[in-house]
């Protein structure tokens, strides 16, 4: 099964299984508000993600834990900013099916977003 991560507000996790789809982009974006698709990450991927867009974020965060297998939604992975580094994108609203686990992400002692282990999600 191959794995991706998105990063997600527990409040927002919760109110998308409530609606029965998870459309959140990125912190402050959502589908709905027009952006074109949801970030996601692989894991050696979401700590520099967590640090540079959740930098100020003190309240835990989730991992969304998505089989890429079960998307209904197109992925794609893309170097947008032209760094040379791709990131996974879901082009459409995230199935909830497709999210097999929620781990819960916290920050660690030093104030930071930790690294997360690949063996997690696999």
């Amino acid at each position: 099964m191959p794995s991706i991560l998105h990063i997600a507000f527990v409040e927002e996790w919760n109110a998308a299984r409530a609606a029965g789809s998870y459309r959140i982009s990125s912190r402050g974006k959502s589908l709905d508000d027009g952006a074109t698709f949801i970030h996601a990450s692989r894991p050696e991927q979401v700590a520099m993600v967590a640090n540079f867009a959740y930098d100020d974020v003190t309240e835990p965060l989730c991992l969304l834990v998505i089989d890429t297998e079960r998307l209904v939604s197109a992925l794609c992975d893309e170097d947008l900013d032209g760094t040379g580094m791709s990131f996974p994108h879901i082009y459409g609203p995230l199935n909830l099916d497709a999210v097999v686990d929620v781990l819960p992400y916290e920050r660690g002692t030093d104030g930071l977003w930790p690294e997360v282990d690949a063996q997690v999600v696999s």
